[in-house]
């Protein structure tokens, strides 16, 4: 019986390593969607229905913070992982991340391979 793939979506609004997110996370047999603000991922998680999404924090239109509780609302029974991916440093973000739902946090600048172990760990785990 073949595997079902894995839909990712990324929320990023740096180009080169939405790229470098994308290219790494296809490599690994996920089918990923793109966006490169927070409104074009808010759409994109109604119409693809990712299996997990991961999303910059700061981003035009929608910020990640706000990514995340969209994320849970739209729930609909179903817990969708979040990794929440940052270069702000900051105690207080992390826990807000958190309350609102994401399931994992990385701070910039992180090593690709170990995005994608925590990646297969959150869809193994739900």
């Amino acid at each position: 019986m073949e595997e079902t793939k894995h839909k990712i979506l990324i929320a990023e609004d740096e180009p080169m390593m939405l790229k470098v997110l994308e290219y790494k996370l296809r490599k690994d047999g996920y089918i990923v969607f793109t966006a490169a603000d927070g409104r074009e991922a808010s759409h994109k998680l109604k119409l693809e229905k990712p299996d997990l999404v991961i999303t910059d924090l700061t981003m035009p239109f929608i910020s990640g913070l706000e990514l995340v509780s969209i994320v849970r609302k739209n729930d609909n029974g179903v817990v969708i992982p979040v990794i929440v991916l940052t270069d702000v440093d900051s105690e207080n973000i992390v826990m807000e991340a958190f309350k609102l739902g994401a399931n994992d946090f990385m701070t910039k600048p992180f090593s690709p391979n170990e995005l994608t172990i925590r990646v297969k760990k959150l869809l193994r785990n739900n």
